[in-house]
C-alpha cells in the first residue's frame, strides 16, 4: 500500500516508515522543519519528504494515511488550523490510523513482541535487548527511539531465527498517547508476550494528571500480555509493585532488589549476574551507573524468556556500544571531555550525573549544561527537584529560552554553581568563563539543544590554542 505519514522526523514515526518501506510499501511524509537525522536517514531509504502540513497533500490519495501524535485540532491565533491537511482528511472521510496501531496490524502481527516500558531507559534497555537476541543469532526486528551504535538504525524488520516458531521483535514501548484521537498509552497496541516494567514515575505532565493516571496505563499494558508471556519488573519500585498488585496474569520475573530473581554483584562496570542467587555471568562493558546495570539486569531477563542463556546475554553485553545521544563523546580538547546525552527529568539528569561522577571520580570538576525543553519540565512541574537532580554537578548551566517559569530561583539552592542564560549564545561564554583543563561538560537535553555541543567544541579549542 502507500502510506504518508504525518510528523515522520519524529524517532517513533520515522522508525514505522522505515519499517513500511523495508516492507515493500510505498511511503511519503510530512513534517514541520524537516530534520535531521531522520530526515537523512529517511531520504537515503527513498522516502519523499514534504515540508509543512498544507491540505494539498491530500492528492497524493495513499491508501492510508498515518498520522503521529504531533498532530492536532489545534487553532493558530488568527484562527486557521495549525494542521491544515488533518482538516481535509477529516472533511474528505479518508482513512487515516494511528502509527502504533498501523505499527500492530501491519508489523508486529504474528511475532514474539518484547516490549521495553519505563519513565526512564527506554532506549537503552531496548538496544540492550535487540543486541543480546542479534548476539545469540536470532535476528530480532527493532523500533528503538534513538539510532543503537551496534546496529546504527533506529528500525528493522528482522526474520525468522532456526527454533523460533515467530520472529522476534523488540520495541521501545512508550507511555505517551497515540495520536489526538486516541489518547492511550502508545504501548496499549503492542500486545507484547515479553513485557519489561523498568521503572515508573510522574513524568508527562501535559498529558497525565498524576502519577496513578499513568500506573492505569501500565495495567492495561499489563492485561494484554498472555498468560504464557513474562513481565519483568524492577524489584526496586514501589510503583510497580502497586501496578501489579492490581492485577498480573502472566509469569513475573524481578530484578534489582536484593530477593529479586535476578540480581548484580560487583561495581556498575564489571559485575556478576546471579539469578536466583547463584552467578550465571559476568558483565563487563564501557557504561557507568547503577542505571545501566539495572537495565542490564531487565535486558538479560528478558532475553532468557526466548531462550537465550543469561550467560551468553552477558557476553553480548561486553561489546554493546550504547545508543546515540546516551553520554556519547563528542570532542576532547586540553583534556576537557564533552558528552551529549539525552536526560531531560530530573531522575535521569541525576543519574547521569551520578554515573559520571562514579566514572570519573571526586578530582576532577562536572560542568553541566542543560535545557528543561520536554513538555513536562517546561510546565515547571518539578522545577523543585532540579537542584536535587544537579548535586553532583561543580556547575550548573541552564538554558532558559521558552520557560515561563523563573529558572534563577529555581536553582538558589545551588547558590553561585547555579546560572542561568536565556540564548545560547551567552550559555556558550558562561561556559567558557567557567571553564579549567581536564574539567568534564555533560550536555543534557531531549532535543537538538540549538547545536550547543558544537559550539561549545569550537570556542574551546579557541580558547586553549591560544593558550
Amino acid at each position: 500500500m502507500h502510506i504518508h505519514i504525518l510528523g515522520i522526523c519524529g524517532t517513533f514515526m520515522g522508525g514505522v516508515a522505515a519499517l513500511a518501506r523495508e516492507a515493500g510499501h510505498k511511503v511519503t511524509g510530512c513534517d514541520a522543519g524537516v530534520y535531521p537525522p531522520m530526515s537523512d536517514q529517511l531520504r537515503a531509504l527513498g522516502i519523499e519528504l514534504i515540508e509543512g502540513y498544507g491540505a494539498g497533500q491530500v492528492q497524493l490519495q495513499p491508501d492510508m494515511f498515518v498520522v503521529g501524535n504531533v498532530v492536532s485540532r489545534a487553532r493558530l491565533a488568527d484562527g486557521s488550523p495549525k494542521f491544515p491537511l488533518m482538516e481535509a482528511i477529516l472533511d474528505q472521510g479518508l482513512p487515516y490510523t494511528s502509527g502504533p496501531q498501523w505499527l500492530a496490524e501491519h508489523v508486529l502481527q504474528g511475532r514474539h513482541v518484547l516490549a521495553v516500558a519505563g519513565t526512564h531507559g527506554k532506549t537503552t534497555t531496548t538496544s540492550m535487548l535487540a543486541w543480546i537476541l542479534e548476539s545469540a543469532g536470532l535476528t530480532p526486528g527493532f523500533l528503538v527511539g534513538g539510532v543503537p551504535l551496534n546496529f546504527g538504525v533506529s528500525a528493522r524488520l528482522g526474520d525468522v531465527a532456526p527454533g523460533q516458531q515467530r520472529p522476534l521483535f523488540v520495541i521501545e514501548a512508550d507511555e505517551y498517547d497515540t495520536a489526538f484521537f486516541d489518547k492511550r498509552s502508545k504501548f496499549v497496541h503492542y500486545r507484547p508476550r515479553t513485557a519489561v516494567l523498568n521503572n515508573l514515575e510522574f513524568d508527562h505532565a501535559d498529558i497525565f494528571p498524576d502519577l496513578a493516571a499513568i500506573e492505569r496505563q501500565f495495567q492495561h499494558l499489563l492485561r494484554t500480555v498472555p498468560a504464557a508471556g513474562r513481565v519483568v519488573s524492577n524489584g526496586l519500585e514501589e510503583t510497580l509493585a502497586r501496578v501489579l498488585h492490581q492485577g498480573c496474569w502472566s509469569q513475573v520475573r524481578s530484578f534489582g532488589s536484593a530477593v529479586s530473581d535476578f540480581t548484580a554483584q560487583g561495581p556498575h562496570h564489571a559485575f556478576a549476574v546471579l539469578h536466583a542467587g547463584q552467578v550465571v555471568g559476568q558483565v563487563q562493558w564501557g557504561l557507568s551507573g547503577e542505571h545501566n546495570q539495572l537495565n542490564a539486569l531487565a535486558a538479560i531477563a528478558a532475553a532468557e524468556h526466548v531462550g537465550v542463556p543469561p550467560a551468553t546475554a552477558c557476553a553480548a553485553l561486553a561489546d554493546f556500544q550504547n545508543v546515540r545521544r546516551r553520554m556519547e563523546l563528542r570532542g576532547t580538547v586540553a583534556g576537557i571531555a564533552l558528552y551529549d546525552d539525552f536526560a531531560h527529568h530530573p531522575t535521569a539528569i541525576r543519574t547521569t550525573l551520578d554515573g559520571l561522577r562514579q566514572q570519573i571520580g571526586q578530582q576532577k570538576r562536572i560542568l553541566a549544561v542543560f535545557e528543561p525543553r520536554s513538555n513536562t519540565m517546561k510546565l515547571g512541574t518539578m522545577k523543585a527537584q532540579l537542584p536535587w537532580a544537579l548535586k553532583e554537578a561543580d556547575l550548573a548551566f541552564c538554558h532558559t529560552a521558552g520557560l515561563d517559569w523563573d529558572a534563577a530561583q529555581a536553582l538558589e539552592p545551588l547558590g553561585a554553581a547555579g546560572l542561568t542564560a536565556d540564548n545560547i549564545a551567552t550559555l556558550v561564554q558562561q561556559v567558557m568563563a567557567a571553564v579549567q583543563p581536564n574539567d568534564t561538560i555533560v550536555c543534557m537535553s531531549n532535543g537538538g539543544f540549538g547545536g550547543v555541543h558544537t559550539q561549545l567544541l569550537a570556542a574551546l579549542a579557541e580558547k586553549f590554542s591560544a593558550q
